[in-house]
């Protein structure tokens, strides 16, 4: 009998780089049953106690984290101790201050391809080689050749694949791309799809298929943030809000229906963003979409109508769409836990 266990991935930023790293991870293990915890923007103490009241709850917990700031990570790593929370740092003795130039090669699956890559390697003043190779020897061959060549050589997964095999006590089954299933791809691309049709109003009559619904008024980053989504799988719909009215019907008498988003900015943000875009579009600025006072009326209008139907708010003034995106994915998921 397989055991569930529950995977906290604990980021201090977007989660994306945890959140793909686990992908990898558990496509190593056929017989891996898990609930996924995700949490990002984890920055504070009091954040890491509420992870690890909340892990402490479950009977297998594991938490995986990418956590850059020394102390907080220490602080996890001893409370998870404390409460025999197996933990595990994603990046490790990764984090390095460096400039950089990116060589980067991908489905590297034979040797001859790994002496090119070292003959490459051999020609730079510093180089250093990060792998993410899942056969063993394969593995162990580029280790030796760097070795050779005193070419620093680490291992991205390094010794997590080994120490999953421990906790759910199954072998890994050490194939390349194993999480590029044809599953996975097929909902990305269903996500992808349906998103591009819902986009900016599109085929409202259908919307309750939609996973997420962005609202909010002209500029506020709901396309980019709709497409950044459904490359994550979402099915994404967004509505631009020009008044109240615009709202579809179904949202209005069933606001609870889906998980619906409102998107705002400041006033002083979005007249640059919409003067930029008048420009690209070579139009004039003389209108209301570029009025100061109009905007602010949109943007104030656009909060009531959200706080009327209880939809979370996100000001994206200063955020990026990365991180707007991981902010809806945890409502979204606090959405679904309460449901």
């Amino acid at each position: 009998m397989n055991i569930k266990h529950d995977i906290y991935l604990i980021s201090d930023s977007t989660g994306e780089t945890i959140d793909r790293i686990f992908l990898a991870l558990k496509a190593q293990f056929l017989n891996f049953q898990y609930n996924n915890h995700q949490f990002s923007f984890t920055r504070t103490q009091n954040q890491i106690l509420k992870i690890i009241e909340l892990a402490k709850k479950q009977k297998e917990s594991i938490i995986l984290y990418t956590i850059i700031d020394d102390n907080l990570a220490k602080f996890l790593e001893e409370k998870a101790k404390k409460n025999n929370i197996p933990c595990f740092s994603v990046i490790g003795d990764l984090i390095l201050n460096f400039q950089y130039n990116n060589h980067q090669f991908s489905f590297t699956r034979t040797q001859n391809q790994i002496l090119k890559i070292i003959e490459l390697a051999k020609k730079q003043k510093e180089p250093i080689i990060l792998y993410t190779i899942v056969d063993d020897n394969l593995a162990k061959f580029l280790e030796e050749k760097a070795k050779k060549e005193n070419i620093p050589c680490f291992s991205v997964l390094g010794d997590l694949i080994l120490n999953f095999s421990k906790l759910l006590k199954q072998r890994a089954s050490h194939i390349p791309s194993g999480q590029h299933t044809f599953e996975e791809n097929s909902k990305r691309i269903e996500a992808i799809q349906f998103t591009m049709n819902h986009d900016d109003g599109g085929m409202i009559q259908d919307i309750e298929k939609s996973d997420i619904i962005l609202l909010g008024v002209s500029r506020t980053g709901k396309t980019p943030t709709s497409i950044y989504l459904a490359n994550r799988g979402y099915k994404t719909s967004n509505i631009p809000l020009v008044n109240e009215d615009s709202i579809p019907i179904i949202l209005r008498e069933k606001p609870k229906l889906k998980c619906v988003v409102g998107l705002t900015v400041e006033p002083e943000r979005l007249i640059d963003v919409r003067k930029n875009r008048m420009i690209a579009l070579k139009e004039e600025h003389g209108t209301d979409y570029t009025n100061f006072e109009k905007i602010e009326i949109e943007t104030k209008n656009a909060k009531q109508a959200f706080k009327k139907y209880q939809w979370p708010i996100i000001d994206v003034t200063r955020k990026s769409i990365e991180e707007t995106a991981a902010s809806i994915i945890k409502i979204y998921e606090i959405k679904n836990q309460n449901a």
